[in-house]
């Protein structure tokens, strides 16, 4: 993931400036697809492009279009994935995340506010998977071992969602 943003930052900087959320949003998923092995590349490939097409062209984000880019990204790594809630996977940390995002937004909370809940559900949907036993992805071979750790994409998941609110300001 690291080589991943790492590689993002390079082409963001040669990036058009005019580029909408949804052109960074595409931009970041190929990125990701083409740098980042294993099954998070595939994953966050997935995830940025969903929500890539969720925001369309629009210039900007509003709550309203946050709440769909964060939808659109965690059904996103379902579909590929094909994992739910309890499997001890990134969809633990996102599934939270979306319904934090949701209520924030529906009680009037701005971008920040919504991207913080989400964030903050992230984190606990991570903190969750500590006692699970791993039915999906690579860490389901580890079995009855993979219980008492935190699961890698669900932590992924809080430290991508901190970085954004952190990026915006929070």
């Amino acid at each position: 993931m690291d080589r991943g943003f790492e590689a993002v930052i390079v082409r963001l900087a040669d990036s058009p400036a005019d580029s909408t959320p949804g052109d960074v949003l595409k931009l970041v998923a190929t990125t990701l697809i083409s740098t980042v092995g294993g099954a998070s590349g595939p994953l966050y490939g997935t995830a940025f492009l969903k929500a890539a097409i969720a925001v369309g062209t629009s210039d900007s984000l509003d709550p309203i279009s946050l709440v769909a880019m964060l939808t659109a990204a965690r059904d996103g790594i379902v579909l590929r994935g094909k994992a739910e809630s309890g499997d001890k996977t990134m969809v633990d940390a996102w599934t939270p995340a979306v319904d934090a995002a949701v209520q924030s937004q529906q009680a009037g909370g701005d971008v920040l506010a919504v991207l913080s809940a989400a964030a903050t559900a992230a984190d606990q949907g991570a903190i969750a998977t500590e006692p699970l036993i791993a039915r999906k992805g690579r860490a389901s071979y580890l079995g009855e071992r993979s219980q008492g750790h935190r699961d890698p994409g669900a932590e992924s998941t809080r430290l991508l969602l901190q970085a954004g609110v952190d990026a915006i300001g929070g």
